[in-house]
């Protein structure tokens, strides 16, 4: 396929909980609805390679999670999952194409795995890349600390976030590289399109992340990690599961949280981190296919 046949996104816009929220639409509407949903500190244009692969066959729909990307920062810089979900569900609505088959990573993963489990009739399939949250060890020990410790853990966060100034890049170059420390599997060309989507350019010239400083440090709030397991056995739909083998992710079926899941299945990604969609796009749209086609 060359570029001028390739297909393209267009920018749509919906209000949510009063903000502003952004969304790429790459067409195909008559088509099964398919809606990707990008992870933590990441942006919508981070499903290009994958949209655009599977926009033939689907309507794909990629929207920037609050305080992400083109969407809108939260006014009193508070990014709690529920508003994550909601924002999901509010989403869907706008569509009106249910039932919806959603591919989440990390973030977006369990945005759309809570989503699945509220809404079991609205999602055809779901597909979650290390999106499970937390390992029960690291819930565990995270259950250790007093409320006083995380409650004031917080507030220290929320004020170091106030006083932090976004990182100023003085070249794109620059960014580039520091895309590229998170995540060494990325090609070149891999980490310029995602940090040519993912940065504005300043007043002085240079260049910052377009993600909200605020993003740092979840609050604590009800609906926690611990708390995944009630969604996920209400989950009815075929759900596939993506490990990457490099990455620091915990295997769901050796710590055991795949069994609260009535029909999931896990595929284990060699030589490939936490982004395994981009460190083996070729095998991803591979599974993925076969997935859908179940």
């Amino acid at each position: 396929m060359n570029k001028a046949t390739q297909p393209t996104p267009t920018s749509h816009f919906f209000t949510s909980l009063r903000t502003r929220l952004h969304y790429l639409d790459w067409g195909n509407p008559s088509a099964p609805p398919l809606i990707l949903v990008h992870g933590g500190f990441d942006h919508a244009r981070s499903w290009d390679w994958t949209a655009r692969t599977l926009a033939r066959d689907y309507h794909v729909i990629c929207p920037d999670l609050r305080g992400h990307g083109d969407s809108g920062w939260s006014s009193d810089g508070s990014y709690m999952m529920a508003n994550y979900v909601y924002d999901l569900a509010q989403l869907v609505e706008l569509l009106d194409r249910r039932p919806v088959t959603i591919v989440g990573h990390s973030l977006g993963g369990s945005i759309s795995l809570r989503y699945t489990g509220l809404y079991p009739e609205s999602v055809a399939r779901v597909v979650a890349i290390e999106g499970l949250g937390l390992s029960p060890d690291r819930i565990a020990e995270q259950a250790k600390r007093s409320t006083e410790e995380t409650w004031k853990g917080w507030i220290d966060t929320r004020r170091t976030n106030a006083r932090r100034s976004p990182r100023h890049y003085a070249t794109i170059e620059a960014a580039v590289a520091r895309m590229r420390e998170r995540n060494d599997h990325l090609s070149v060309e891999q980490a310029l399109h995602l940090t040519l989507h993912g940065v504005n350019r300043n007043e002085d010239g240079s260049y910052s992340w377009k993600f909200d400083p605020y993003l740092h440090g979840a609050a604590p709030q009800a609906g926690t990690d611990e708390n995944l397991p009630d969604f996920w056995r209400r989950i009815t739909c075929p759900t596939l599961l993506c490990l990457g083998l490099d990455s620091w992710a915990s295997n769901p079926i050796k710590d055991g949280r795949i069994a609260h899941f009535q029909q999931a299945r896990l595929v284990e990604f060699p030589h490939a981190g936490h982004w395994l969609h981009h460190d083996q796009f070729e095998m991803f749209i591979k599974e993925l296919r076969v997935f859908l086609a179940e």
